[in-house]
């Protein structure tokens, strides 16, 4: 069983990462830092877009929207945190 909440707890941490990513991209596409022409780059942005995209979605249908600014990557950033936390806190009293 810790094995498997050790894993869950690794997962977590590599999709926070990967949203953190996504946003980053995002503003330096907005930005015209990184051209998105250039094919290996676009595959890495479509990567990134692919697998955070579905959670912001999801997480945007429940919160008002604030016009030009996307709060979903930070909530999305903070039920990851709390869900972490709620594994190293509460994961070793499952085993009992």
């Amino acid at each position: 069983m810790q094995s498997l909440l050790g894993l869950i707890d690794i997962i977590l941490s590599l999709y926070g990462w990967a949203v953190l990513i996504a946003v980053i991209l995002s503003w330096l596409i907005t930005f015209n830092v990184i051209n998105t022409s250039n094919r290996p780059v676009y595959m890495i942005v479509d990567f990134f877009y692919r697998i955070t995209e579905p959670v912001f979605r999801w997480v945007r249908r429940f919160i008002p929207s604030f016009g030009s600014l996307d709060i979903s990557p930070i909530v999305v950033l903070l039920a990851i945190w709390f869900l972490r936390s709620l594994l190293r806190e509460y994961g070793g009293r499952l085993l009992y």
